[in-house]
């Protein structure tokens, strides 16, 4: 009998106590449909909690009143330090938790199942070996953003390009498939699963990719449809791919647009939305003109075709790498007095953004970073940026253009953001969402390369660029009704990290190993503890047993992402999930 079998026999006794109907039955379509009722309150089955992408529990145990007395419950270490010729990887993923069990992956994507149901423990189960290939001259950034949890099966989307359905009770793959195929191409957002199908999105677009998102069915992983991100020439919105003004007609083949971030649902019209992002090269609008659609976009889609229904751009032809693959908040709220299903997204770029759920149009966008150069603000009719000129193939927003000859230019927020791809939050009770971020400048300069030198599967940012100043953080509450802010409350530090939502806290965490909570309505910090991981994942909350546990992923930091905080720099690699509760 192999280790990993012997460990899953060993707390058999223990998991035969924590089974239900529903979990014998696995993680279906319907108990996915059901992640926000109160039956399914204690257990974290997707990536975002639901699929409005709102990251919230209605568990209330741990509160405004009590959250003083939280304290560390246990911790658990993973394995996945190996290095790419990137470095060590980093912890971004999201725990799953279902009656007791939770399932994390690390910067491999490698899946963990650990029995959480004692309180004062986590118990290894099994570790699927995925064999990913740990090569550390691999030229690729480290991440896995999270898994899914479909039927009796986890599933990992792996940077190899492969997607993998791990067997929940022993740790077997139950199947994989090589969906990603072109030099490059790979994974690091989570999948979602809706229904019969796996949504699985590309997300190397800056090693000179073309962004996509597929949906796979959930049994076997064979392929059902594929949606682009960048249009061949003759489909709708390939006109603003410019290539041959370049003498380069197939500069939209390495064009970007990835997808690395999980998008959100909306069961009631089968729609899926997703963002996307930036344009590639990053800092060289001249090699690819135009406003490069359908990148820097939400878009939705019909989840079971893959038509494009809508799209809205936020920064067309971008040159500041604002990519906007962040969290798409589905809210129901009142706007000027009527009902509207709204679309709420803290922008990369520094604005915060509602649209309409239906057809994508504007109603309202408004700043939640300190500082913010890039524009003068938006059209009130189109939510565009004042500066955008449709007739331009090159487009100068307000802190100057990006040229081959132009020197350098600098703009705030930092390229990183404002609120880049960490999780963002909504609580439904107070109409109130949630971003945590960077707030910081930077400049940047082209460096152009010739479409000859251009290489599929080697990163290509078109440029450089250095923060301004030591980045500083903040986390941002927005009433999305009025689209303005409630509250604001600045750190010291970045935060890398996203957001847990629940009735009357917010917790985050912070690159140096800060983890807090803050008031829901005020923002301010009601309890912090410091680890010494660098946190870059989200939290969750579960409940077992009627007990609430808040939980996070803690890692690697690295000197290139300490945001110009140097005392960080020696911040070392330890990937481990850590569990807080009240006594």
């Amino acid at each position: 009998m192999n280790f990993r079998h012997w460990i899953a026999g060993a707390v058999a006794l223990s998991a035969a106590g924590l089974a239900s109907t529903g979990y014998a039955q696995g993680v279906t379509a319907e108990r996915l449909l059901a992640a926000g009722s109160e039956a399914e309150a204690g257990n974290w089955l997707m990536v975002h909690k639901t699929y409005d992408g709102n990251r919230f529990s209605p568990l209330n145990e741990i509160n405004a009143g009590n959250v003083a007395g939280m304290h560390l419950a246990f911790a658990v270490p993973l394995g996945g330090l190996e290095p790419s010729a990137f470095g060590i990887g980093y912890m971004e993923g999201t725990p799953l938790v279902d009656n007791g069990f939770m399932y994390a992956s690390d910067p491999w994507g490698t899946p963990y199942k650990i029995d959480v149901s004692s309180g004062t423990q986590g118990k290894m189960v099994w570790v699927c070996d995925t064999g990913v290939d740990k090569d550390p001259s691999r030229g690729i950034l480290l991440a896995s953003r999270g898994m899914a949890l479909s039927g009796n099966n986890v599933i990992t989307a792996l940077n190899d390009g492969r997607v993998v359905a791990c067997d929940t009770e022993t740790g077997d793959i139950a199947w994989e498939q090589q969906v990603a195929k072109e030099p490059g191409e790979g994974f690091t957002a989570a999948p979602l699963v809706i229904g019969d199908k796996i949504l699985v999105g590309q997300s190397y677009g800056d090693w000179a990719t073309r962004g996509w998102l597929a949906a796979l069915n959930a049994s076997t992983g064979e392929e059902l449809w594929r949606w682009y991100t960048i249009p061949e020439p003759g489909q709708p919105g390939s006109e603003t791919w410019k290539c041959e003004e370049t003498g380069n007609p197939d500069c939209w083949k390495t064009g970007g647009g990835a997808i690395w971030q999980t998008g959100a649902y909306d069961p009631e019209t089968n729609t899926t939305y997703w963002g996307t992002g930036n344009p590639v090269p990053m800092f060289d609008p001249e090699f690819r003109p135009g406003d490069n659609l359908y990148t820097n976009s939400s878009v939705a889609l019909d989840a079971d075709t893959g038509e494009m229904k809508w799209h809205f751009q936020y920064t067309p032809g971008d040159y500041m790498d604002y990519d906007e693959v962040g969290s798409q908040l589905l809210v129901t709220t009142k706007v000027d007095g009527a009902d509207r299903k709204v679309l709420a997204h803290f922008g990369r770029n520094g604005l915060f953004y509602s649209l309409d759920r239906a057809s994508g149009s504007y109603i309202s966008g408004t700043q939640y970073v300190t500082e913010l150069t890039w524009t003068k603000g938006l059209d009130p009719k189109t939510g565009l940026p004042l500066e955008y000129d449709p007739s331009k193939s090159l487009q100068s927003y307000a802190q100057g253009a990006l040229r081959r000859d132009g020197g350098k230019v600098t703009q705030c927020p930092h390229l990183t953001g404002g609120v880049n791809y960490y999780p963002t939050a909504h609580n439904p009770v107070l109409g109130i969402s949630y971003g945590a971020g960077v707030e910081g400048c930077s400049e940047h300069e082209t460096v152009a390369m010739a479409p000859e030198d251009v290489v599929p599967g080697v990163v290509w940012l078109g440029g450089t660029y250095t923060g301004t100043a030591a980045q500083k953080g903040s986390i941002s509450a927005i009433d999305v009704a009025t689209g303005q802010s409630v509250a604001k409350e600045n750190t010291q530090y970045p935060n890398n990290s996203g957001v847990l939502a629940t009735p009357e806290l917010v917790f985050t965490g912070t690159v140096d190993g800060s983890f807090g909570a803050y008031d829901a309505k005020t923002l301010k910090p009601l309890w912090s503890t410091n680890v010494g991981t660098a946190f870059r994942a989200p939290p969750i909350t579960y409940s077992v047993n009627g007990k609430q546990y808040v939980a996070i992923g803690g890692g690697y930091l690295g000197a290139g992402n300490a945001g110009g905080n140097t005392e960080l720099e020696n911040m070392q690699g330890a990937n481990m999930i850590w569990v807080f509760a009240l006594d």
